[in-house]
């Protein structure tokens, strides 16, 4: 069986630790994909700001995306 060696480099380590980089770039990719998509669709988000849900939609969700 084949051994894992990112795993390897730290043996106290999670995936995290060894990956955080990689993940990091594609949850914001994926965030920011996402995004677009409702914004082309007409689609709202809903995000929290100071403590409240709100519905954001067009121009507002471009205000994300900066």
């Amino acid at each position: 069986m084949e051994s894992n060696k990112g795993l390897n480099r730290k043996s106290n380590a999670n995936l995290f630790d060894v990956y955080g980089d990689r993940i990091t770039e594609a949850y914001d990719r994926a965030v920011r994909e996402a995004l677009l998509r409702h914004r082309k669709l007409g689609d709202y988000v809903v995000v929290e700001r100071g403590g409240e849900i709100v519905k954001l939609r067009g121009e507002e969700i471009d205000e994300l995306l900066k």
